[in-house]
């Protein structure tokens, strides 16, 4: 019986050939997307996992007052991984981490630049990177020591084993010690860099990272096995009271803490708690890979159900002879499951020849892990799902036809059958269209953070790092930059112009409310910054030389004035620490970081060069590529054996959104496949239908109607379908991309031309695809029609 079953199932396949290709390609399309979005939703989950203690692993995080609100820094104080320890005995360890920099190394002749990073004693113990050469316990046990990777080695010294105990040219003005060769870090891990030096070494440069005022570094720590999470951090709450770190105000920072293997997917903060952030995606993604999946099943069963009257005589016949309503059932869910099997063989070829390009727009490493169980295993689960949810309604139907009726030839489908063939296409655009409004909203905003008025002008801005011996001969390097013609101003900062992230809570003025706790934003700049950045004043003056006491004096920017409340603000004194400083002018709001952030108060400070900070020269447009020869010339001059990298703002800002960017183009492509699959299920109804009413179209014809008439008549009820899907999908579409377009704090407005725009798309794709099969239709000589009738 099972082998009769088979060979029904492949005779219906190439009787059908058409609706069997439909089928097969639409369910192969839905798998294969599926199962991409599973390989990468594998791998965003997989990251940091490896980690043989990742239980427990924490990062702290603050929770402090900001202007009357509760908010939420990664960031931390320097000091306060040493404090955890000492303070909250269930900490067996913890590491201070710092922010990455591309910082140079030399040994001889060799000069490279690399991803470098500052952290604890206890690094290597807690994390499971694994070592190649030294010991987790002394590979930073002094400030001379520096870690470096597989690839560091390799190029420096030749193997891992030839570099433990060598001397590496740091910045070249430190002579660091390699202590120990860790393997090259994977794209499975959050943390990612080439070498790691130790945080007493940071704070030799940075002698401000030891003030609790500051934030710099992310803490983590590991936790004893036996420690209760909830009552460690009900113990660190109030760590900071005894800090003086609040000063005298009633009101205390209070520390919180994460999961570090929630550390990667949970970036975000909202409400003063890690919430969201990278989550979002796969959560998105899941949805989209369900939604494709089961807009390709629709297809199966409305062609299916449709098409049923085909199979109706062979279930009438059958039912007489006495088959039970379950085997008929399982006879259909069994071809189902061919269909489905015939489709999951070519998603996997699908998959394999779409997954480097894939791998390409993600970034990503992926590969199909055909010797992992668990993969075959999802494989088949994949099947059978599919083979189940697309054959099930079918199945049901079909067995459950009176065979009375079927035999005298009386067979026509009931209004809930019709009903539910017309619910699935409804359904099936109605995706589709949450798709195309996605994309369209994605690249809008996208566009808008990408293009809006920041404030400055990132155009034609360069900067590179202050490195070498640029720190200390800075006022000369800037005298014969300023007389290269293609450069227009030069200054420096200790941040860059794309992204400043830093904090300090230690600002006062009279009149300051002492239970709210603000955070400014500190840059140290040099003279001519605002006009290099051109930058606008609101008030008062930029630092000049004419003035000698500008080395005590500062600038605001209008969110700042705001927030201190300040009528008149310039010359007003305001305390910094235990300092006194003058603001001696007002700038006009700018963005010194991403759209996904407000504007924060901003206080910039004449002087501080520092070895991690940037010169940023504005060139003159149309010069570019002289005009970078010349400055690399002159920064070689004074730095032979640092190689001269730079960036230029615009790009670095553009990178921000370089999340945005990919979902878009996923976006773009999922709501094409969305749509294509949803048009092959449309197409092979319309051709069902057309086929179905070959005599009518054939009287019509006679009696004269046109193939405009025809076309319409045929077109129509399913247009009705797709109209119904964009009016229904609508609102949903707004609801999911409203809530995803307040993660920044800069967005576009949601208007109703994106909707129309999205109707627009998915009707005209629609009628190109029911008018090809109606015109064919209409097209055929009646005189055929009424005679193969």
């Amino acid at each position: 019986m099972i082998q009769n079953y088979f060979k029904i199932a492949f005779r219906n396949l190439l009787k059908s050939k058409t609706f069997s290709a439909i089928n097969v390609l639409g369910l192969a399309l839905g798998m294969a997307c599926s199962l991409m979005i599973l390989l990468w939703i594998r791998d965003e989950r997989a990251v940091d996992s490896f980690h043989a203690n990742k239980d427990q692993l924490y990062r702290i995080y603050m929770r402090e007052h900001f202007s009357g609100k509760v908010q939420g820094v990664i960031w931390t104080p320097g000091p306060l991984a040493e404090e955890l320890k000492k303070s909250v005995p269930e900490i067996e360890m913890s590491t201070p981490f710092s922010w990455t920099i591309q910082q140079t190394f030399s040994v001889g002749n060799k000069i490279h630049k690399q991803a470098t990073n500052w952290g604890g004693a206890d690094f290597f113990k807690m994390f499971s990177y694994k070592l190649l050469q030294g010991t987790p316990e002394g590979a930073l046990r002094d400030k001379s020591n520096i870690v470096i990777s597989r690839n560091m080695a390799e190029a420096f010294f030749g193997t891992p084993e030839a570099a433990i105990g060598k001397a590496i040219r740091y910045d070249n003005r430190k002579e660091m010690t390699v202590s120990g060769v860790f393997e090259n870090i994977g794209t499975n891990s959050s943390l990612q860099f080439d070498c790691l030096m130790t945080w007493d070494a940071y704070v030799d440069d940075n002698n401000w990272a030891t003030h609790w005022s500051n934030t710099d570094p992310v803490t983590f720590f590991k936790l004893r096995k036996d420690a209760d999470p909830a009552k460690v951090e009900a113990k660190m709450l109030h760590l900071l009271d005894k800090t003086n770190r609040d000063g005298d105000k009633p009101y205390k920072t209070q520390l919180a803490m994460q999961p570090f293997h929630e550390y990667y997917l949970n970036s975000n903060i909202k409400d003063a708690k890690m919430d969201g952030g990278r989550i979002e995606y796969v959560r998105l993604f899941s949805f989209v890979a369900v939604f494709i999946l089961l807009i390709a099943c629709i297809n199966f069963m409305n062609l299916a159900t449709a098409r049923s009257s085909r199979r109706a005589k062979e279930v009438g016949v059958r039912k007489v002879v006495g088959a039970m309503r379950s085997m008929l059932a399982g006879q259909f869910m069994g071809e189902a499951l061919l269909i489905a099997t015939l489709s999951a063989v070519m998603a996997v070829l699908l998959v394999t020849l779409l997954l480097p390009a894939f791998n390409n727009l993600t970034g990503k490493q992926m590969a199909l892990p055909f010797s992992e169980p668990v993969f075959w295993a999802v494989i088949g689960g994949l099947l059978v799902l599919t083979g189940l949810l697309a054959g099930s309604y079918p199945a049901f139907f079909l067995s459950s036809l009176n065979p009375v009726r079927i035999l005298k030839g009386a067979l026509k489908f009931d209004s809930s059958s019709v009903w539910v063939r017309q619910g699935l296409v409804v359904f099936q655009f109605g995706l589709s269209v949450i798709l195309i409004v996605g994309m369209i909203i994605i690249y809008r905003q996208v566009g808008f953070v990408q293009n809006k008025n920041l404030g400055f002008d990132r155009e034609n801005l360069v900067y590179f790092p202050i490195e070498g011996d640029l720190f200390s001969k800075f006022d000369l390097l800037k005298e014969q930059l300023t007389q290269v013609t293609g450069i227009k101003q030069v200054t420096h900062m200790t941040a860059n112009p794309a992204s400043n992230g830093n904090g300090t809570d230690g600002i006062t003025w009279p009149g300051s409310n002492p239970t709210e706790q603000v955070r400014f934003t500190p840059v140290g700049v040099g003279y001519d910054f605002t006009k290099t950045m051109n930058l606008k004043m609101a008030d008062g003056r930029d630092f000049s030389k004419d003035f000698p006491t500008d080395s005590s004096g500062v600038l605001v920017n209008q969110t700042a004035v705001k927030v201190m409340g300040l009528k008149n603000p310039v010359g007003r004194e305001i305390n910094w620490g235990q300092s006194k400083v003058r603001i001696v002018g007002v700038l006009k709001d700018f963005h010194f970081e991403s759209l996904h952030k407000a504007i924060r108060p901003l206080i910039a400070y004449l002087g501080a060069r520092q070895p991690q900070g940037s010169v940023v020269i504005r060139i003159q447009a149309g010069k570019t590529p002289e005009t970078l020869a010349a400055i690399e010339q002159i920064c070689k001059k004074f730095n032979p054996n640092v190689p001269f990298t730079y960036a230029f703002t615009d790009q670095e800002y553009a990178r921000q959104y370089q999340s945005e960017q990919i979902v878009g183009k996923l976006a773009g492509y999922f709501a094409f496949l969305a749509i294509f699959i949803s048009c092959l299920g449309l197409f092979g109804l319309a051709a069902f239908t057309a086929e179905q009413r070959t005599k009518e179209i054939g009287v019509r014809k006679v009696l004269g109607a046109s193939v405009a008439g025809i076309v319409g008549l045929l077109s129509k009820d399913f247009l009705k379908l797709v109209v119904m899907a964009i009016v229904l999908a609508s609102p949903v579409a707004w609801y999911i991309m409203k809530h995803w377009l307040q993660g920044f704090a800069y967005q576009i407005n949601i208007e109703w031309w994106m909707f129309a725009l999205a109707g627009i798309i998915a009707v005209l794709i629609a009628v190109f695809t029911i008018s090809f099969q109606s015109v064919r239709a209409a097209m055929v000589n009646p005189v055929r029609s009424l005679k193969s009738e």
